[in-house]
């Protein structure tokens, strides 16, 4: 049974509250559809994970600006995600799968969140859409960015007007980029961690841009004007082993800094952790094909786990609980632009 809840018009009082009292008033998923001097709408989806609250904090302050002016430039169609963890301030609940894996498209396909979000997909298709903006935070120390799912023009420049850090990525699936990349262009940002005032700001002038905007240009980004890079593997730590950081007496013992890690374009050689696991790379690493691939990124040597090759990391992160739920970070490789490209689409 779908959880989702529309409303035509912005509910009375629902800009005054934080992202902990929203499921309070809402009940639950809610798609808002608020009218515009253009159409079709933007959309904008705000807490999928219900502990990442800059797009919250940043789409409420857009809104207060506009209504007490007269109205919005674009009309706007927002998502508000999962209510209930934002008001326990957790990524999910331990009984809800991650929202940001069950779009359509995604190995989550069955029960009340994918349902909802099938219907999201559904309301949107119906409405047409501008284009589509789902905002998140990071746990670990990472520049502010944004990515897509497909190698489009319009999504490219709709991804360069935050940042010209992009990154190109196709798994993990059932996304809400990825799903609302089949109407639109269609971006996802990460804004750096929660509570972050930069990161609050940085969105709300990108999101008010975005409504400004008559239309996406169509011709190539400049590749002077971007820095893409690929997604190429995802790096897991198997749920039977043990890890710390800078701590003695794990499986696994990182670096206490790894996060400075982050968007740094490692040689072969680097030093991620201290082990006492043998000689097996203690980490479960997937392509984009999901094959196991830990070997190709990782080789252990005197106790040491390091790169085997050279790589650029993103999203470490020493949250033990995000990297449980989820995973410790992500290997990309950067992604050249053709200068001499002449069509709107990679």
């Amino acid at each position: 049974m779908s959880l989702l809840r529309v409303h035509e018009g912005l509910p009375e009082g629902l800009l005054a509250l934080d992202a902990t009292q929203l499921h309070e008033r809402l009940g639950g998923p809610t798609l808002i559809h608020l009218p515009g001097r253009r159409e079709p709408p933007l959309f904008v989806s705000v807490l999928m994970h219900g502990n990442e609250t800059t797009g919250w904090d940043a789409i409420r302050r857009v809104l207060q600006r506009h209504l007490a002016e007269g109205g919005l430039p674009r009309a706007l169609s927002l998502f508000v995600a999962n209510t209930a963890a934002a008001a326990e301030g957790v990524r999910h609940l331990p009984d809800q799968p991650d929202f940001n894996r069950a779009w359509p498209g995604g190995e989550i396909a069955d029960g009340p969140v994918p349902e909802t979000l099938r219907d999201v997909v559904g309301e949107m298709r119906a409405r047409g859409l501008f284009a589509a903006v789902d905002v998140h935070n990071n746990t670990g120390l990472n520049p502010h960015y944004a990515c897509v799912n497909v190698l489009d023009e319009q999504a490219l420049h709709l991804a360069a007007l935050f940042s010209r850090i992009v990154v190109y990525f196709i798994r993990p699936r059932g996304v809400a980029s990825m799903a609302m990349a089949a109407l639109g262009p269609s971006v996802t940002l990460e804004c750096g961690k929660v509570g972050q005032a930069h990161g609050v700001h940085h969105t709300e002038e990108y999101l008010d841009a975005c409504l400004h905007l008559a239309a996406l240009p169509v011709h190539p980004v400049p590749a002077h004007d971007i820095d893409l890079f690929h997604t190429v593997a995802v790096v897991k730590v198997p749920s039977e082993i043990s890890f710390g950081f800078g701590e003695q007496g794990y499986d696994i013992d990182f670096l206490v800094d790894l996060e400075r890690y982050n968007f740094r374009e490692l040689p072969a050689g680097s030093v991620f952790a201290r082990v006492r696991t043998g000689g097996a790379v203690p980490l479960r690493v997937r392509d984009e094909q999901d094959a196991e691939v830990a070997d190709r990124y990782f080789v252990v040597e005197g106790g040491e786990l390091r790169t085997r090759r050279a790589v650029m990391p993103s999203m470490i992160t020493r949250d033990t609980a995000v990297i449980r739920q989820d995973c410790l970070c992500y290997l990309m490789e950067r992604y050249p632009l053709d200068s001499s490209r002449s069509g709107a689409a990679l």
